[in-house]
């Protein structure tokens, strides 16, 4: 949080604490997952009465943590795959910040290498920070790039990338697709493939299916929006250890009563909100938030006729997901040279998109590698387009080819999670997403598939939404919410913006 143009987004005011109310307002929030998670920590610190709903018997959602056992009935920690937790991720940090002021379970990774299938590198590491002289100095020592590049621009067509302006953006470029916007303003292909093509791929998405709003805002977030820097953090343990088992703990010492394994099927709108689960339980409330993934979403809403109207109901009807996903982690007998990067994003090595050697950070890992002497390496394959056994097949040769010494290697234990479960971000898909606000005063949604009109993506959208949704709530039960960061929602530079408001024209 060094930048000093971040920017403040006032919460509505009201009274500090619900104890001076007349009434108790009591909240149901369904997930935990970060979404979920932030709405509870937002309501609960204002003296809100708060159950947390959540299917899975562990906390976190998509950046949940447990334990599985190998073969041998050595317990080993596992988790759906790393997570970047940037600098510029304010509200998520903010939230983090609950459990430690000083963020000690995070560690900054040193890099992040790019390599492609000509073997041509990129790296983040030693950028400066300040816009744009981090995008300028990561294209021109690219081995991709090259000035005359820069040169061959069509600068007017690219404005709208350099001096992103959000919403304004999802007019201009939600209707194409990024492959294509990237094609029209004559980037340089080796480039698009290597650097664009895997921020890309964090989506879910090729570029083809990216929306190119979308691929454009996250420029803004992490090159020219922000001097945050591009290197991030990672979590030093698994996710349980690291995040959600402590801020459990919080929670519960603001009263907040967490389910696990308890599904909601319904919920039905009235004098008051009644959340039904499917143990046959239910329970009345003040306010509802919603923070599940798009099918959960769906699902109980499909099941919930007094939830909406016709228009609200259609656009939660017509959320997509994003292509499936492979995560395939390896116990190795022998370890990885001690020269590798803890993270490799890869670009034209088919199915592998990412390459996680775990006891360079992960402490369970760590401790698991000095006693046996091997290592854990996790190999990702993002928008997968083929079976899941012929992305099985395919990922350990690739990894062989980064990483030769492994080829050796024995597989003393494997783990393996494909699903299909992240929001989609297609063209077109922006003006027809639900908003965080919802038909009903009380009702809120929140989570990273939930339009929110600020410079924000991945995990800190989940984050935002559920500050937001919380602030929703609190603005009913007539409480103070909660301020939000972000980068700043429009560019930096003014002729970069007064060129892109010329080609908006």
């Amino acid at each position: 949080m060094t930048d000093p143009r971040r920017v403040t987004h006032t919460a509505p005011t009201g009274s500090p604490e619900a104890a001076a109310l007349p009434d108790r307002p009591h909240a149901v929030v369904v997930g935990a997952g970060i979404a979920g998670l932030a709405a509870a920590t937002g309501l609960a610190e204002r003296g809100v009465s708060v159950d947390v709903l959540e299917r899975e018997p562990y906390l976190g959602g998509r950046v949940g943590g447990w334990t599985e056992s190998l073969d041998d009935g050595t317990p080993v920690a596992m988790n759906r795959g790393f997570h970047a937790f940037f600098r510029q991720y304010y509200n998520l940090r903010n939230m983090l910040r609950r459990i430690d002021p000083a963020l000690g379970m995070l560690t900054p990774a040193s890099d992040y290498p790019l390599v492609d299938a000509h073997g041509r590198r990129d790296t983040f590491r030693n950028l400066p920070q300040k816009p744009p002289l981090n995008a300028l100095a990561f294209a021109l020592r690219s081995p991709t790039f090259r000035l005359r590049d820069l040169a061959r621009l069509n600068a007017r067509a690219a404005a709208p990338l350099a001096a992103v302006s959000v919403p304004r953006i999802y007019d201009e470029l939600d209707h194409i697709d990024a492959d294509t916007f990237l094609r029209d303003i004559n980037f340089p292909e080796a480039a698009r493939h290597l650097a664009f093509e895997v921020f890309s791929r964090s989506f879910f998405s090729e570029p083809a299916n990216l929306s190119a709003a979308e691929l454009a805002t996250m420029f803004h977030i992490y090159f020219l929006g922000s001097s945050e820097g591009l290197v991030f953090d990672v979590a030093n343990a698994n996710f349980d250890t690291a995040l959600w088992n402590p801020l459990h703990a919080y929670l519960a010492s603001l009263g907040v009563r967490v389910h696990t394994g308890v599904s909601a099927t319904e919920v039905r709108s009235g004098a008051r909100f009644v959340v039904c689960s499917d143990g046959g339980d239910s329970m009345e409330a003040d306010g509802v938030v919603l923070a599940t993934d798009v099918a959960g979403l769906q699902r109980i809403v499909g099941d919930s006729p007094s939830l909406g109207d016709d228009d609200w109901r259609s656009r939660i009807a017509a959320m997509r997901t994003a292509a499936p996903f492979v995560v395939q982690r390896l116990w190795l007998d022998r370890p990885v040279k001690p020269d590798r990067a803890a993270f490799l994003g890869t670009g034209g090595r088919p199915p592998l998109d990412n390459v996680s050697v775990l006891d360079r950070y992960e402490r369970e890992a760590v401790t698991w590698s000095r006693r046996t002497g091997g290592s854990v390496v996790e190999l990702h394959s993002y928008a997968v387009t083929d079976g899941p056994d012929e992305v099985l097949e395919r990922l350990p040769a690739r990894m062989r080819e980064l990483y030769p010494e492994t080829a050796s290697a024995r597989v003393v234990g494997e783990r393996v999670l494909c699903r299909q479960d992240c929001p989609r971000f297609a063209p077109g898909d922006f003006s027809r997403r639900p908003t965080v606000a919802t038909p009903h005063a009380g009702l809120a949604l929140a989570g990273d598939g939930i339009r929110v009109d600020l410079p924000v993506a991945l995990m800190e959208r989940a984050a935002t939404t559920g500050w937001s949704a919380a602030n929703r709530l609190l603005t009913r039960f007539g409480l103070t919410g909660h301020d939000l960061q972000t980068v700043p929602t429009q560019g930096r530079f003014a002729p970069l913006r007064r060129l892109a408001e010329r080609q908006h024209r």
